[in-house]
């Protein structure tokens, strides 16, 4: 029977909320280079302490611990979302702690187990309030870590600029950047912007070379200038296909050079909307599940019923699948990301190893957190999930601490 059953030790019987440890029993762990079936992990201190096969088992059990008994479904990292604004009614611009913390406690739900709080264009003093206030935020137990911000904008091009405010759309300045990183306590992880504003590079040779993840998007910029913004250090493009140049016959665009230049990793919202399906697949035929990676996009209104909401200042209706401005451009999304994997999972040649490669190895690697986050392995995080073959979510762990269980196994 599937579900956490309770371990009797000398120390007698204790609650989940005592457990300090968990050891998970008769899952299928998806590691980084193979799947050990029926295998088991044992968690202490939120770190996966040891993975053990068939009938081994630990020499020692912690003193305090719980047992989850997986019947055999799937174990598999959790899931790192690095480009969301918003879920629950809470936007990363509101810039509270309350905010933050009702993202944290509502994105294990959907699988997620971290994520890069992330800003939109905006006047300079809310986005400063926003960075602040990731600087000063304390990440709770049992709820997804903030690994740190997307700055996406307000270094961008204003043809290109969908939901973002153009008003307050800016070049790219070194010095307005040095100062909002230090005000996130050097938090800013991953920065959208305009390379074609970047004339001589140098906007994306400093950030690049201080270790910020630099990211197409918002973009009017051709192959030709893509492949320079490459040398320069950009290394990943903001959702593929959405406000940037698509593929012409004459002139490849940023879609193009995505298939085509290895450097890059590209954001994708596989939400069936903002890339239908068939582009869904050709892109990865094209790019593999190597250098794709799963993002949400989503806006306040996810998780919550259609109606009126807002967007960095600007209004949006949001109906059953979507959420859109009065002039009808997409405003972020309202996808939760285990439905955008569970939709890439659909594709032709796609398997469960490929999703945890574009949900949580791909991002984890792109953000420098590989060393702790983004896979099974010894002395890493215990940012897991456990899974049926259809993506169904049955637990979320976070930091070894139970976050989401499924109502009614």
């Amino acid at each position: 029977m599937f579900g956490i059953v309770d371990f009797r030790l000398l120390k007698g019987l204790c609650s989940l909320s005592e457990a300090n440890s968990l050891y998970i029993k008769h899952v299928n762990i998806y590691l980084e280079n193979e799947v050990i079936k029926n295998g088991h992990v044992l968690i202490e201190n939120g770190l996966i302490k040891a993975i053990y096969q068939d009938d081994e088992q630990p020499k020692r059990f912690p003193s305090q611990f719980k047992i989850i008994e997986g019947g055999h479904r799937n174990l598999i990292p959790g899931f790192i979302d690095g480009h969301i604004h918003g879920a629950a009614g809470a936007d990363v611009m509101d810039a509270t702690e309350e905010a933050l913390d009702t993202m944290a406690s509502v994105l294990p739900k959907e699988g997620t187990t971290s994520f890069l709080a992330t800003t939109i264009t905006q006047s300079p003093e809310n986005i400063e309030k926003a960075l602040k206030n990731v600087a000063n935020y304390k990440d709770k137990m049992g709820q997804a870590e903030v690994l740190g911000v997307h700055l996406e904008g307000p270094f961008i091009e204003k043809s290109k600029k969908g939901a973002q405010p153009g008003q307050y759309i800016m070049e790219p300045d070194v010095d307005v950047f040095n100062r909002w990183q230090a005000l996130s306590g050097n938090n800013i992880k991953t920065v959208t912007m305009a390379p074609e504003h970047d004339v001589d590079g140098t906007f994306i040779k400093t950030l690049s070379q201080s270790g910020v993840n630099v990211s197409a998007g918002h973009t009017d910029i051709d192959f030709e200038g893509l492949k320079k913004a490459v040398s320069h250090g950009v290394r990943q493009l903001t959702h593929l296909c959405n406000a940037m140049n698509g593929i012409h016959h004459r002139e490849i665009g940023a879609v193009g050079g995505a298939f085509e230049i290895d450097e890059l990793r590209a954001e994708l919202i596989a939400d069936g909307i903002h890339v239908v399906p068939e582009m869904l697949q050709l892109i990865h035929r094209n790019m593999g599940s190597e250098r794709l990676i799963l993002i949400t996009d989503a806006m306040r209104a996810k998780c919550l019923t259609p109606g009126d909401y807002e967007l960095g200042g600007q209004p949006v209706k949001v109906t059953e699948d979507r959420a859109e401005l009065e002039n009808g451009s997409l405003a972020g999304s309202i996808l939760k990301l285990v439905d955008g994997a569970k939709q890439m999972l659909q594709l032709n040649n796609v398997t469960i190893n490929d999703v945890v490669e574009m949900a949580s190895v791909n991002p984890a690697k792109q953000l420098n957190v590989f060393d702790r986050k983004g896979s099974i392995a010894h002395g890493k995080d215990a940012d897991l999930l456990l899974v049926d073959d259809q993506l169904n979510i049955q637990y979320t762990i976070c930091r070894g601490k139970i976050a989401y269980e499924e109502e009614n196994k």
